[in-house]
């Protein structure tokens, strides 16, 4: 028998499956087996990039008018961290995680760490590994070096690292991929991953399989839909935004993919959406979320 689990990103009380309400915005209670969890969903900002470039202020308001509590930062575009985090605090939306450069992961972690500080994140990550395509393996290693330094310098302020899964690193590689080498050579206690369901399937893979695989590495979640007829089996990290539709209107299987990333203990889900019509977009796939079987 299927069950709803509501995802209730704008909603000020939380429905949950024992039969109790709490006060905490965005939170999902489920009780399975006698184990406890919760889900949270908020949004990536990345989603509204173009409407933040021209009024910093309204798009917020915009975010904090779709429901939404809890967003993952990429930019505080041309704000300072701690201005960014006073328009943020005004509207009541809390900052969890957020998108930093490669370089500066690598060159400037200490001031990455500082402006996670400021913003009041949880998490601070990695979205793209700088590369010529094909992606090889000497990228991957130095890569693999960087994230393992980078997290454990941010573990010292109280910060989670991670590294969001963008398509490339699924190339073949040995008897697996490069990814399977990333998840051998990081270190655990210092680096985390953040699964991109849309850039899981389109180099071919599959999200549900890579969540049992590697299960409470992925601590946090993109969810992103897939247009009908995307080509997939690519591995250039790169896609027509247009190809990004309103969650449930698209190819993947959500029910599928959040049992199997509720088994894998993900903690957070940021909704993404790169397509030039978001601000319609996002809302539907809130409902779609609110509504989800599983």
């Amino acid at each position: 028998m299927k069950q709803t689990i509501r995802f209730l990103p704008y909603l000020l009380t939380a429905f949950t499956l024992i039969g109790s309400t709490n006060r905490e915005p965005a939170t999902v209670q489920k009780t399975d087996k006698g184990q406890h969890s919760e889900n949270r969903i908020g949004l990536q900002l990345y989603s509204l990039r173009e409407q933040f470039a021209k009024d910093v202020p309204k798009t917020l308001d915009q975010v904090r008018d779709f429901g939404i509590t809890y967003v993952e930062t990429h930019s505080t575009y041309g704000l300072t961290p701690e201005k960014f985090r006073a328009e943020l605090d005004s509207r009541g939306l809390k900052a969890v995680s957020g998108h930093f450069s490669y370089e500066r992961c690598r060159d400037d972690i200490e001031g990455v760490a500082r402006e996670a500080k400021i913003l009041g994140l949880q998490y601070a990550g990695c979205a793209w590994i700088p590369h010529k395509d094909p992606f090889d393996e000497k990228t991957c290693r130095e890569a693999i070096d960087v994230f393992n330094r980078a997290g454990e310098a941010l573990a010292k302020h109280g910060l989670k690292f991670f590294y969001h899964t963008h398509g490339y690193e699924f190339l073949p590689y040995d008897k697996g991929t490069f990814f399977d080498l990333m998840m051998a050579k990081t270190k655990p206690q210092f680096v985390n991953y953040e699964i991109d369901v849309f850039w899981i399937v389109h180099p071919g893979h599959d999200p549900v399989k890579l969540l049992k695989k590697y299960g409470s590495r992925f601590e946090l979640m993109h969810v992103k839909e897939m247009k009908q007829g995307t080509p997939t089996g690519l591995f250039t990290g790169q896609s027509e935004v247009t190809n990004n539709v309103a969650v449930g209107a698209g190819v993947l299987d959500w029910p599928a993919i959040f049992k199997a990333a509720q088994k894998a203990g993900v903690k957070w889900y940021f909704l993404e959406d790169e397509s030039p019509t978001s601000v319609q977009q996002i809302p539907r796939s809130l409902r779609y979320l609110e509504n989800l079987k599983l």
